[in-house]
This record gives structure tokens, C-alpha cells and sequence, in this order.
């Protein structure tokens, strides 16, 4: 019989081991920053040109190699980081297989630059398709740079399947993102097409994450921390209010290693369990340290499946410590025995006086009497008649007439005097609520104003969004829309609110939609969700001057609403600063 099995050539070999380790221009990215950082590297600059598929460069200041080292790392199974198989179950370095320099070699052209703070001189390696095409000795400063160029170039049918140049960035910043966000005691630089896109300097986590998805998050973070001997936890989550529909910005880290875990993403949504719509998924940026002795990170070639000793428990643990933190920063709900939910009155009554109620009662009643005949001796007696404790003034009275000069500072500030001190106004804030006050006083009042349009207004919109809009018609036409008959993909209205302009609709719609197609939305909330919306661009912005009579009149509205204290989002509006907090500023 004729033998037929037989060994594989290198070549052949090192390109199904690159399909494995190296799939599109991220995976080497990945790689290759990993590389640094196990190399001890304190600054790491990636440079990209078409997203990879023409250049990609990683420059680091760590320990480099030595010539022969150099010449090794591109061999098949050649690595520093472990010696033996028990080293794999305590396993603290990126790489361990000694497959991805290989695997990057084989299926694209690759220069490596490399020299250690002992050698003078560095050395210049130059490989295509796994085959060193030049070595030489060469000045280089200390440290290593590795530069892959035309990324398949040996694997046509491969290279076609690389998707369109914008999508394979996103897969380089999100590596970057992943490497970046557990490091943040390294300097990091991305440039793509010769733009920077990134510069992050060392700092803590809490600004490295700043960093990366900007200054607003700052205030978005809730602080994780727990300790245990099983796991130490430490890290964020997102405050409900920003969660989103798609699984962006969630991060778990084990050992400074960014794994996938469905099952500690459980975890986290039940820590979230009542504060989300089964829509929105929880944001977080978590870090957690395990004794490498009790996980395995050998399973799938990318490292970023984890397998745990004991997963119950780590889940346990997680979930209490999110839950924790949420409700030690007054995230989660909580019982209000204060408060009598059915006292709440809408926007239709908030102006309405009340009217005391009556009740009729027979002072002559006698149960115990012996007669046939009805009593008809009544006596209307009404609450009034029963005299009421004294009420405490409120901290803030409500009343219109206790302003009456008020001096803007900054263009953006109103300040004033008040009998409990001097108030302090945001006018953006303070407009934003009394504008969302009114728009859902007059839709609750059915007091909707709308403006006829002498040619109708024709949008052309996708399929399912002009099945969202019949689904929702009912709520628009409440809203002061009128809309007539979709045909096709198109959608008329011959009328609209009259605190809109023609062509504020087309953008209004698509924003609305995004927030109202998810199932089913009370009408109500669909209302809310619009006057939000007209109200943040309505508002007046911050920098414009207003007339002294202008300020009082917006400081008398907002002291009016329902809840001034408040924008719709629940940022402060005003602060009274009461005659014993200026003093204490001037105390010796």
C-alpha cells in the first residue's frame, strides 16, 4: 500500500498556522503590541496607512533583541516566554505560543529593526513570505520596530476578502482600545495616513478610559472595587442613564489580558436587573486579577477565550460587587417610604386649585333604632372645617414676584437676589426645562398649535422606518403633525408643530425614530422623548446675552415648574446661596 501521509513543507505550514493567528491587518496590530509590552516597552507609537493594508508599524523603547534573537523569533514555536508545559498554567506574559511572528512573516513582507541597551549596534532583518531576504548590522536606537508591509500579498484570494478601509480601522482602534485601556501606565500613539489619532500619555485607568472616549465620560463612571481570595475586582461601570442598544464600550480584562466571557457578561446585566430596558446593554471597563494557576488561557489562538477554575463563584462575586457599588453611589432605586406616588399630578392639573372634598353624614344615625321611616337629616361638613396645623415655608418659594433685578455673568449665568439668599441660574439648563414643561403641558392640555403648509412636506424614507412612523402615527398626530397615506417609500405631511422649522424635520424624525422603534412605547414616553429633544435645541445656548427683563421672566418661568430644580436629564438648573454660606466665604 502506498504511504500518503506525509509532513507539510514550512511554508505551507507557517500559512495555515497565519490563518489562525492572522486574519485582517488588526490581528497583526494585536500581535505586534502585545510583543511590546511583554518587551517592557514604556511608549509604544502605531503607525497604519489604509488601515493596514498597505503599512503597519510598532515602534517601542523596550528591551530589544539580540541578533540571534532576532533571527529566532521568526521560527515556528520560538519563544522567551515559556520553557515547559507546566508553564502554561502560570502563564503572566501576552504571548506564549510562538506562533505570531511566524504567522505575520508568512503572508507578508516584514523588516524588523531591533538593538539591546548592552549591544551598539542594532540589526536590520528583512523577510517576505518567511523567507530572509537580508540581514545586516545597522545603527538603531534601543528597543524594537517591526514594519509589515502589503499584508497578504502572497494570498490574493485573501487579500480580497479584507473589507472596505473604514471598517478595518475600526477593528485597529478597537485592538488599540483594548490594549491601551488596561495599560495605562504606558505611553500610547495611533497615526493613520500620517494624522494622529490618538496621543495617551501614563496616567491612572479612570483618564486613560477619558482619554479614549472623552471628557464626558468622566462623569459617566461608577467606581467597582472588591477583594477577594478568589478574584480582585477593580474598574467601572456605566451609570444606567447612558447605557446603549449595541455591546460598544464593554471591557473585561483578566490579568491586564482583554477576554470575551458571555458568561461574566451575564453577570453584569443581572447586577443591572431593574434599572434597564431588555433593549439597552450596561457599559464597563473591568478589571479583574486571578492567580494565573487558576484559569487557562491555552485555548483558541487569539488568547481571548478564558477558562476558569471556578466560574460560579467568580460570577457570585461579580455580580454582588456591581451591585454594591451601584447602590453605594445612589444608582439603583431605592424605597421612598416618604413619598405617595398617587399625590404625583400631571402637567394638565399642575395649575388647577384644588377643591376640598365633602362628605354627607346623618348626625341623627342611630343603628340600634326601631323604625321603618329613612333619616333624611344630613349635614355637609367639608375638610376646611377642621382647622390645619401650620405648614413650614418651603426652602424655595415658587412665587413670581420675589425677583425683580437679576445681572448675567459669563453669558451664561443669572444671578439674583432672593429672600433666602442669592440664586444662582444656568439660563441653558433653566430654558432647556421650562421649554420641556411646555411642550408637555400643551400635549397633555391637547393645546397644540400647528402650522399648515402651503405645499406639503415630502420625505423619502427606508421601509422599516416609514413602518415605524404608521405604527406611531396616532402619537405624531397628538404631537401636532398630520400625516397622510405612505406610498412606497415615501411619507407626506401636510401639517407640523409650530415650534418647528421646515428643515429641522428631516433630522427631528430620524432622531426620534432611532429612540422609539425598539417595540412598543407608550405614548407618553414617545412625548417625553421629543419635547427632550426640542427642548436641548431650542434652548437658549450659553454665550448669548439677554435683556435684564429677558433674565427675570426666565427666572420666574423656571421658578414656576414643576420641577425647576431639574433639566429633563437631571442636571441642576439654579443654586441658592443662602446668607449663612456667604458668610461662612467672608468668616476670619
Amino acid at each position: 500500500m502506498i504511504d500518503i501521509i506525509r509532513l507539510l513543507p514550512d511554508h505551507v505550514a507557517n500559512q495555515i498556522a497565519a490563518g489562525e493567528v492572522v486574519q485582517r491587518p488588526a490581528s497583526v496590530v494585536k500581535e505586534l503590541l502585545e510583543n511590546a509590552i511583554d518587551a517592557g516597552a514604556t511608549r509604544i507609537s502605531l503607525i497604519v496607512k489604509e488601515a493596514g493594508k498597505a503599512h503597519i508599524q510598532v515602534v517601542d523603547n523596550g528591551r530589544g533583541m539580540s541578533e540571534t534573537d532576532a533571527r529566532m523569533c521568526f521560527e515556528r514555536h520560538a519563544t522567551s516566554k515559556i520553557e515547559k508545559a507546566d508553564d502554561l498554567f502560570n502563564i503572566n506574559t501576552k504571548g506564549f505560543r510562538g506562533e505570531a511572528m511566524a504567522s505575520i512573516a508568512a503572508v507578508a513582507q516584514v523588516q524588523l529593526v531591533t538593538r539591546t541597551k548592552a549591544d551598539d549596534l542594532g540589526v536590520r532583518i528583512t523577510i517576505e513570505g518567511s523567507e530572509v531576504t537580508h540581514q545586516q548590522r545597522t545603527n538603531a536606537a534601543e528597543g524594537t520596530s517591526v514594519s509589515v508591509k502589503n499584508l497578504f500579498f502572497n494570498i490574493p484570494a485573501r487579500r480580497n476578502f479584507l473589507k472596505s478601509t473604514a471598517v478595518e480601522f475600526r477593528h485597529i482602534t478597537d485592538e488599540f482600545h483594548r490594549v491601551a485601556l488596561v495599560h495605562h501606565d504606558i505611553h500610547f500613539e495611533l497615526l493613520h495616513n500620517g494624522t494622529e489619532v490618538f496621543q495617551l500619555p501614563p496616567t491612572t485607568s479612570r483618564q486613560r478610559i477619558v482619554h479614549v472616549f472623552g471628557p464626558k465620560f468622566d462623569e459617566r463612571l461608577v467606581p467597582v472595587e472588591e477583594t477577594t481570595e478568589l478574584v480582585k475586582i477593580n474598574g467601572f461601570v456605566l451609570k444606567p442613564s447612558f447605557a446603549k442598544k449595541s455591546r460598544h464600550q464593554q471591557f473585561f480584562f483578566v490579568n491586564n489580558r482583554y477576554i470575551k466571557s458571555g458568561y461574566l457578561h451575564h453577570a453584569v446585566i443581572s447586577a443591572f436587573e431593574g434599572l434597564l430596558s431588555p433593549n439597552h446593554k450596561p457599559g464597563y471597563f473591568l478589571y479583574l486579577d486571578v492567580p494565573p494557576n487558576h484559569l487557562d488561557i491555552n485555548i483558541h489562538p487569539t488568547k481571548t477565550e478564558v477558562k476558569f477554575e471556578d466560574e460560579h463563584a467568580l460570577y457570585a462575586v461579580l455580580r454582588a460587587a456591581i451591585k454594591h457599588s451601584l447602590g453605594q453611589f445612589s444608582i439603583a432605586p431605592v424605597l421612598d417610604f416618604s413619598k405617595d406616588n398617587t399625590l404625583e399630578t400631571s402637567y394638565a392639573q399642575h395649575k388647577v386649585a384644588p377643591v376640598a372634598p365633602r362628605v354627607s353624614v346623618n348626625p341623627n344615625f342611630n343603628p340600634f333604632a326601631q323604625t321603618s321611616k329613612p333619616q333624611h337629616f344630613k349635614k355637609s361638613v367639608s375638610f376646611d372645617d377642621v382647622i390645619p396645623e401650620k405648614i413650614a415655608e418651603p426652602i424655595l418659594p415658587l412665587s413670581t414676584d420675589k425677583v425683580t433685578v437679576s445681572f448675567q455673568y459669563a453669558q451664561k449665568f443669572l444671578i439674583a437676589p432672593h429672600q433666602n439668599g442669592v440664586i444662582v441660574v444656568h439660563q441653558r439648563r433653566a430654558h432647556e426645562r421650562v421649554l420641556y414643561e411646555g411642550y408637555m403641558h400643551a400635549w397633555e392640555t391637547k393645546e397644540v398649535l400647528s402650522q399648515t403648509l402651503a405645499v406639503p412636506l415630502v420625505l423619502t424614507l427606508d421601509t422599516p422606518s416609514i413602518g415605524a412612523l404608521n405604527s406611531h402615527r396616532e402619537a405624531l398626530e397628538g404631537m401636532g403633525f398630520a400625516i397622510a397615506n405612505a406610498v412606497d417609500d415615501t411619507i407626506k405631511f401636510s401639517a407640523i408643530p409650530d415650534v418647528f422649522a421646515i428643515e429641522d424635520i428631516p433630522h427631528f424624525l430620524q432622531q426620534w425614530l432611532t429612540q422609539t422603534t425598539n417595540g412598543t412605547v407608550h405614548a407618553f414616553l414617545q412625548r417625553d422623548v421629543m419635547a427632550r429633544s426640542l427642548a436641548k435645541q431650542q434652548s437658549i445656548p450659553s454665550g448669548r446675552s439677554l435683556a435684564p427683563h429677558e433674565q427675570i421672566e426666565l427666572i420666574h418661568k423656571l421658578l414656576s415648574c414643576k420641577e425647576s430644580d431639574r433639566t429633563p436629564e437631571g442636571k441642576a438648573t439654579f443654586r441658592v446661596l443662602s446668607l449663612q454660606e456667604l458668610d461662612r466665604f467672608f468668616s476670619p
